[in-house]
């Protein structure tokens, strides 16, 4: 298997995310600029956090109109796995493969702290190695990490198990104090329909190894490459 790590001017946690694929789970993957148009000998794509083109315009809203955008559409229609974490997340709803919008934190700063997260589901690529109920400790680093949709959207994802993560403190309860950002209903990560997107505002890649702090991160990478496998 071979997973794309997609790389915008901006980006800066592509190599983080190499690292973590490659030297911690042994998996083949390489960069692929943003000008690559064929993304299909590919079985997964990973889009990174950073600030894409300096987050002109909006989070995410140029590099969702880079020519790679076009392949990463193709391939998730295909079914193939798609994280975008962080500015990768911005990306995913800018292009609309995910629902909603990112918009400033309710606390208009940059935000970089080790947040908790319950899992919300486990029918999903990215968190089959998981237990619904699980408490993670992820950090976040944005300041355009405040998720949003309109309640319609939100009735949806809740009633189509599309809600990923969740805000929490340590004993897993979703409260005001715990929502580093404002983010509707503390949501800290989602899936489209099908669930083979996901997007997610936590770095996994900065929990990967117990040297960082955490290692919570790590299952992310393993469910998708166990998804692949058993594709």
């Amino acid at each position: 298997m071979s997973i794309a790590v997609v790389q915008f001017g901006g980006s800066n946690c592509d190599l983080d995310i190499l690292h973590v694929l490659k030297d911690v789970l042994g998996a083949d993957a390489e960069l692929v600029w943003y000008k690559e148009e064929n993304l299909d000998r590919f079985d997964g794509i990973v889009i990174p956090g950073g600030f894409s083109y300096g987050d002109y315009l909006r989070a995410g809203a140029i590099a969702a109109r880079t020519p790679i955008m076009n392949s990463v559409k193709k391939q998730a229609d295909a079914g193939k796995p798609v994280i975008g974490i962080c500015n990768g997340f911005q990306v995913l709803t800018e292009s609309g493969l995910l629902e909603g919008a990112l918009t400033t934190n309710n606390y208009p700063k940059f935000r970089c702290e080790p947040t908790y997260l319950r899992v919300e589901t486990t029918d999903t690529p990215f968190t089959s190695m998981f237990r619904k109920g699980d408490i993670l400790s992820i950090p976040i680093a944005h300041m355009e990490g405040n998720y949003y949709a309109d309640e319609p959207t939100l009735a949806s994802l809740e009633r189509n198990g599309q809600v990923v993560f969740r805000y929490v403190d340590r004993n897993g309860n979703a409260t005001d104090e715990a929502n580093p950002n404002g983010s509707r209903e503390n949501i800290a990560g989602i899936v489209s329909k099908r669930k083979n997107v996901l997007g997610m505002m936590p770095h996994p890649e900065r929990a990967s190894e117990e040297v960082l702090g955490s290692s919570d991160g790590l299952k992310v990478f393993r469910s998708m490459l166990e998804y692949i496998s058993s594709r």
